[in-house]
């Protein structure tokens, strides 16, 4: 690990313009009441098992 330099240096400043050309896009989906619920993935399946097994401990 190496320690703080004995040459400070100082504050740089960002690059011009690179947050001013920020856009906001719309993401909103419309979804039908009668939509059947999406199902959860693999990873989200394993952790409710584990989870639940942890519980009957």
């Amino acid at each position: 690990m190496t320690g703080p330099s004995s040459a400070p240096r100082g504050e740089r400043a960002g690059t011009p313009g690179a947050t001013w050309q920020t856009t906001i896009a719309r993401t909103e989906q419309h979804i039908a009441d009668d939509t059947p619920d999406p199902q959860p993935n693999r990873a989200t399946r394993r952790a409710l098992t584990r989870a639940a097994r942890k519980k009957q401990r």
